[in-house]
């Protein structure tokens, strides 16, 4: 998607969004088996429902319509970012403190580079990790390449 688009159509939605309670999470527009998607994660504390979805795609697509930002066939999503999302930033992981998570490294600690375990810490520099293995370990944030929730 051009920036230009995909600007207009990020500001629409953060507009939009915080009328309606809601944050963006991500926009992605990409060619699937299906054609092209445009798919919209949305976010909110206490978590997204069906309803908070349809409202969004409703919207959006009337927007779109209107506009006609895009100019061939595409299908519109809206969802949240999911149950296993990923955390993007510091801020993001100080809001999951006391879940599980899975942290990948760029290079080995103690010889492993995936820790699954309970965020216990976050400060600007390191995320503090209790693992299942009952081992506590303060991860830089320099050296890790993906943080998610998991189940």
């Amino acid at each position: 998607m051009s920036d230009v688009v995909s600007e207009r159509i990020r500001k629409f939605a953060e507009s939009l969004l915080t009328t309606m309670g809601l944050e963006l999470f991500d926009i992605q527009f990409r060619r699937e088996d299906r054609g092209w998607v445009l798919r919209l994660l949305i976010d909110k504390p206490d978590g997204v429902t069906l309803d908070d979805c349809s409202r969004v795609s409703r919207e959006t697509s009337d927007f779109l319509d209107v506009e006609d930002v895009i100019d061939h066939q595409y299908i519109l999503e809206v969802s949240s970012p999911g149950i296993e999302r990923p955390l993007r930033s510091v801020e993001e992981c100080q809001n999951h403190i006391g879940k599980k998570v899975r942290v990948k490294l760029a290079k080995a600690v103690d010889s492993q580079r995936v820790f699954i375990g309970i965020l216990q810490q976050v400060d600007g520099q390191a995320v503090r990790v209790d693992t299942e293995e009952g081992k506590t370990y303060t991860l830089s944030w320099s050296d890790i390449v993906k943080v998610r929730l998991t189940l």
